[in-house]
């Protein structure tokens, strides 16, 4: 399958909120505005992998921050990421469900760490719930421990990949 990386443009606004709808619950998807947000805030940190045709296989994103972990509250407002340094979260990972199994996820996570790299980023910093934290490890993220996160009433772990 060929991809490619691109950043958001507003135009793939309903095509991304279908895929968040499909990967998360009501309760942990992003809401139409936040994504909205993203996409005008963030594009420098959203990366969406696309197929030869253009269609929107998946996407990760997220704010570059100045703590390891993330805060609830970065679910609710974008700030624009610094030139340099932080720690890259990821708030969303998700791949359409039709292109899922194919190494998506991974690509995208890879296409991320690159990006940080070349921005001197010092990690790159999430929470997910129990039954992802295997799919992070085999990626090189470190289990650091449940997350003071109560997103959607969960109960969500810190993973982290530092870079330095």
């Amino acid at each position: 399958m060929d991809i490619h990386f691109t950043v958001p443009h507003r135009e793939d606004l309903e095509e991304l909120m279908d895929i968040e709808y499909a990967g998360f619950t009501p309760d942990e998807a992003a809401t139409k505005e936040a994504m909205l947000e993203r996409i005008e805030i963030i594009a420098d940190s959203f990366i969406v992998a696309r197929d030869s045709r253009d269609k929107i296989l998946g996407y990760v994103v997220g704010p570059v921050i100045p703590q390891r972990y993330i805060t609830d509250e970065l679910f609710e407002h974008t700030i624009p990421n610094p030139p340099s340094g932080g720690f890259q979260s990821i708030l969303s990972l998700a791949v359409h469900p039709h292109h899922r199994g194919k190494g998506i996820a991974v690509k995208l996570l890879n296409e991320l760490e690159k990006m940080c790299v070349r921005y001197q980023r010092q990690g790159i910093t999430l929470t997910c719930l129990d039954h992802l934290v295997p799919f992070y490890e085999a990626s090189g993220y470190c289990n650091e421990g449940e997350s003071a996160s109560e997103h959607a009433g969960k109960v969500w772990f810190n993973l982290v990949k530092s870079l330095k």
